[in-house]
């Protein structure tokens, strides 16, 4: 599980757009991201579902989309994605777990 894309093609337009800018700098966070990846020992299918409920739990719209997106592409599925939602109800409150069900569902449905 790559946190990163190395292509900066498949970025979103302002993170492309920096790492186009600053491709140092992106490159030692991307590095950062895989380092932080393999330091434990979860497995890939887990570090994605952390990765999504912490994007979740930041109230980032767009992280979410990514994470969910690339989680499809690992062959999760719709409704283990769409449980981090339901997950988030009691420790973020109901509207914040509602937001992200319908980012989530952005991309499920």
């Amino acid at each position: 599980m790559a946190d990163e894309p190395d292509d900066t093609d498949e970025l979103p337009a302002a993170a492309g757009s920096f790492a186009n800018d600053e491709p140092e700098v992106w490159n030692a966070y991307a590095e950062l991201g895989r380092a932080c990846s393999v330091a434990g020992p979860l497995d890939d299918e887990t570090k994605r579902l952390v990765k999504l409920a912490l994007a979740v739990g930041a109230e980032s719209e767009g992280a979410v989309h990514s994470h969910v997106r690339r989680g499809l592409e690992e062959g999760l599925s719709a409704d283990e994605l769409e449980h981090i939602a339901t997950l988030a109800i009691p420790t973020l409150g109901f509207p914040q777990g509602i937001a992200a069900r319908s980012w989530i569902r952005d991309l499920t449905e």
